[in-house]
């Protein structure tokens, strides 16, 4: 389509701030006997969306290499039919700049993911209503599950396919693969790194990164002049994405290119955190940043926590380009608005005296219907500054009722969001909806990396 990345980032890196243990945790047991199973997932704007039942009930969470415990949060809306045991009240912070979230953590829990079953799962639970991901993403999100599904099972995410497919340790066959690269995996707080290379300026800088299947982006680059990881003047202020604390602000650009071995990739996208931001976490020895899912869908991937191995393999997304908003809107699915739904069904007509001589006239005629029915709103979230949208008069809280002369309730937010990435200079126009007046807005699609 034309897009590659469709949501900012969503980190969540947490550091726990009360003084309590942390208990022990169960194990993931794949339940069947051959020792594997196959699980489907839905790709959306580069995060993995997996299908999990907490203690008995179904819900959709974000499965993220780069968190340790689950957390779910959209309490009110997702929990409350959830059973919450062994509870007490606990203190979390994540990227941002705005302190702390109260939470609840919850033990001996039963997890399932498939075939597979942990029947003592701790998790934490959010209360804070404004962290709710299921408007940024255009679908039902419920939590997001990390480290202790990957430590327990080999886990291949095959990006091409859409699908993991799970298997316990004691029953994986190493197959040989030419075109493969692999990985050691070295933890820090339950969370994966592993060095590559970065070319930025044409200098190469080996560089130690996050594993983070959560992120939608494709790069994040802590700069230091000293070493060379640091952005000249090709570049664009942006949000970068969302934490537990708040927004996450910095610049995006892009590198030379990024190496894991033989496997390169030219000219991907990288975003360069505030300092501000990131001061918690480059403490951690030697990161320099983090790998998303823009670059993680490139490839197949084998994520083997209990060898400390990942393996890359290349897909069919190896070479897509990478290719930034050109419009600088950021839409969300917030709020509800009533349209117009038209059914037009097909009668026959018939009359009886006729059919009485053999002599029966059967027409056609089709027959319009309308009723009032409930769409969801696309609202836009962000505008970036000095982007055509900007230029144009758009404004947050604009409500995008057409694109194009397109009636925006036949689009969900992944495709409409794409309208977006089209090619530069293409001509778009907008009807939005601004506190109950119809305003019609017209710009041109224009890179925001000169």
């Amino acid at each position: 389509m034309g897009y590659m990345s469709l949501l900012k980032q969503f980190i969540v890196s947490l550091f726990i701030l009360s003084n309590f243990l942390v208990l022990g945790q169960g194990n993931y047991i794949i339940d069947t006997q051959k020792g594997h199973d196959k699980i489907p997932f839905e790709l959306i704007n580069n995060v993995i969306i997996i299908p999990v039942e907490i203690n008995g009930i179904k819900r959709s969470f974000l499965l993220d290499t780069g968190v340790s415990r689950p957390i779910l949060f959209d309490f009110i809306n997702a929990s409350d039919s959830i059973p919450i045991l062994n509870s007490k009240k606990i203190f979390l912070k994540g990227l941002g700049n705005d302190g702390v979230v109260e939470a609840l953590k919850s033990s001996h829990n039963t997890f399932k993911v498939g075939n597979a079953i942990n029947l003592d799962q701790s998790f934490y639970i959010v209360f804070d209503s404004s962290i709710d991901f299921a408007p940024k993403l255009g679908v039902p999100i419920h939590g997001i599950l990390g480290f202790d599904f990957f430590k327990d099972l080999i886990v291949e995410i095959n990006y091409a396919r859409k699908f993991l497919k799970i298997t316990s340790p004691e029953r994986y066959k190493n197959k040989k693969c030419r075109r493969c690269e692999t990985f050691n995996i070295q933890f820090y707080n339950d969370k994966p790194y592993i060095n590559v290379t970065v070319t930025v300026n044409t200098k190469t800088i080996p560089v130690k990164l996050l594993i983070d299947s959560g992120s939608s982006d494709a790069l994040w680059l802590f700069e230091n002049e000293s070493t060379g990881l640091y952005v000249h003047d090709y570049y664009f202020n942006d949000i970068l994405g969302y934490g537990l604390s708040g927004v996450v602000n910095g610049k995006r650009s892009k590198i030379d290119e990024v190496s894991f071995k033989a496997l390169v990739v030219k000219n991907p996208k990288a975003a360069f955190p505030d300092p501000e931001t990131i001061r918690d976490l480059v403490k951690i020895k030697g990161r320099k940043g983090s790998i998303g899912g823009e670059l993680l869908k490139r490839f197949n991937c084998v994520v083997n926590y209990r060898d400390n191995q990942l393996t890359l393999k290349r897909n069919r997304n190896f070479k897509a380009p990478f290719s930034y908003n050109k419009s600088g809107i950021t839409l969300e699915n917030s709020g509800l608005r009533l349209v117009t739904e038209s059914n037009s069904k097909l009668q026959h007509n018939f009359n009886p005296f006729l059919e009485k001589y053999n002599k029966l006239q059967v027409k056609a005629v089709y027959v319009s219907e309308e009723k009032m029915v409930f769409k969801k709103a696309f609202t836009i979230s962000q505008i970036r500054d000095d982007s055509p949208a900007h230029r144009a008069g758009l404004r947050v809280g604009d409500v995008v009722l057409t694109v194009n002369g397109n009636d925006t309730k036949t689009y969900n937010l992944q495709k409409l969001m794409g309208e977006f990435y089209e090619d530069e200079g293409k001509k778009t126009i907008l009807q939005v909806d601004r506190q109950g007046v119809l305003l019609k807005v017209k710009f041109n699609l224009e890179s925001p990396l000169k």
